[in-house]
């Protein structure tokens, strides 16, 4: 991949043009696609895959889908059709309660920790951003949903990183916040038709410049021509044993996504096989990839494997597709309110067994405080930094690691029972393996 110094401008795309629709499929699809494509390599080394099932180059598992990364992609997208450039926290929060906290979650624990203490806060009746406060704020679980935004705003890389930070400011703070805008603002690039090198520059555009993501990012790209190897090794945190560092994560999507120079096969397989929280960087390497080349580049037999999501994770998401949601992000951008005539814009409040799925337009009523506020349990409010820490616990606490991870390096710390999924309950993603 050539230098992004002196690249060119994100171009302006004509809200009519047939490409725009075909990128916006490409970027859900490619979303769903990785994600599917990564779980079962989901906290793994590139030598356990290796060893399990040699290099993979297509999907290992006979029932492949997608898990909480593409479902609450599916959210936040249903929720930005709704709104648009409109979008407020309040709307977010609200969402949230309804969608989510307000319901029986049965087996479903909240995904990842940063979900987890969302939800936790958000029942205890603390608002955005105060919800936001819990000690994995800096996850990657925004940027496994900020593709839509992107989708949404193509062509505007800083209205998309404007529109993500609005979504994410109920559930991340920080480095969290940065590797969501990063995400939404590649893909508003790619979405213009921007080159690779445009798309990661637009990215960085959008961030601080003396940032973890910032700095994590550049370093990816800067090695990505020696291939993923290179790429792992300048940035995964190896002695943090929780692979879900937005820093980390964000990095290693764009990483694989120049390695490839944009290429959606080799973009997606290359996240996949460096392991990590892979199906979390073959997500957002997967949408970057998808939004350059368009659905047309991504394999059928990959993309017909994907259909309308479980509700495994989001049981109120049952029912819809990835393509759904880029079609309704699009006519609602262009306003072209009539590019769906089979799909009302507005979605039922309950889960519905057959897509497509339709939005809530009627107000969440809203339910009394169950519990008075508390005051929140003593945790490091601090984000990592490049200087090295103490080392990691061996054994972390029960809800959350009590330490946050930094940049400096290590020897790979990972049990069993060390993985990026709450320990309360079966994550989404184990659930689907």
């Amino acid at each position: 991949m050539s230098s992004i110094v002196c690249t060119p401008p994100v171009p302006t795309p004509d809200e009519r043009a047939p490409e725009l629709h075909d990128r916006a499929r490409g970027a859900l699809l490619g979303l769903a696609v990785g994600d599917a494509l990564g779980a079962p390599a989901e906290n793994m080394k590139p030598s356990e895959i290796r060893a399990r099932w040699g290099r993979i180059t297509g999907y290992v598992t006979d029932t492949p889908a997608g898990t909480d990364d593409t479902e609450y992609a599916i959210f936040s997208g249903l929720l930005l059709a709704r709104h648009g450039s409109a979008l407020t926290p309040a709307h977010v929060e609200a969402a949230w309660h309804e969608w989510i906290a307000d319901r029986a979650e049965g087996p479903f624990k909240g995904a990842g920790f940063s979900e987890r203490g969302t939800l936790e806060n958000l029942r205890r009746g603390l608002a955005a951003p105060i919800s936001a406060q819990h000690r994995h704020a800096w996850s990657d679980g925004l940027a496994m949903r900020a593709a839509p935004f992107g989708v949404f705003a193509a062509g505007r890389p800083a209205e998309a990183a404007r529109l993500v930070a609005v979504d994410g400011s109920v559930s991340h703070e920080g480095e969290g916040i940065y590797g969501g805008q990063a995400v939404a603002a590649g893909v508003a690039a790619a979405m213009a038709g921007a080159p690779p090198t445009s798309v990661v520059a637009a990215a960085l555009a959008v961030i601080p410049d003396d940032s973890w993501t910032a700095r994590s990012l550049r370093r990816a790209v800067s090695v990505a021509h020696r291939g993923e190897r290179a790429v792992r090794s300048a940035v995964v945190i190896g002695g943090y044993p929780w692979t879900d560092l937005a820093p980390e994560a964000v990095a290693l999507a764009f990483g694989a996504y120049a390695a490839a120079d944009g290429d959606f096969r080799d973009a997606v397989l290359t996240a996949v096989n460096m392991g990590r929280d892979a199906d979390t960087t073959a997500a957002v390497a997967g949408a970057l990839a998808g939004a350059t080349r368009g659905a047309a580049a991504i394999p059928e037999e990959w993309g017909a494997a994907i259909g309308p999501v479980r509700g495994s994770c989001l049981p109120s998401m049952a029912g819809h597709h990835v393509l759904e949601v880029a079609d309704l992000l699009r006519a609602t951008a262009s306003g072209q309110t009539d590019a769906r005539p089979t799909t009302p814009t507005v979605l039922p409040t309950e889960p519905h067994p057959q897509p497509p799925a339709l939005i809530p337009t009627e107000p969440r009523p809203q339910p009394p405080v169950p519990i008075s506020v508390e005051p929140r349990p003593a945790t490091p409010a601090l984000l990592p930094t490049e200087a090295p820490a103490a080392p990691v616990p061996a054994e972390p606490q029960p809800l959350a690691p009590a330490l946050l991870p930094t940049e400096s390096g290590g020897g790979w710390a990972r049990g069993r029972g060390s993985r990026g999924r709450s320990p309360l309950g079966v994550g989404c993603g184990e659930g689907l393996r």
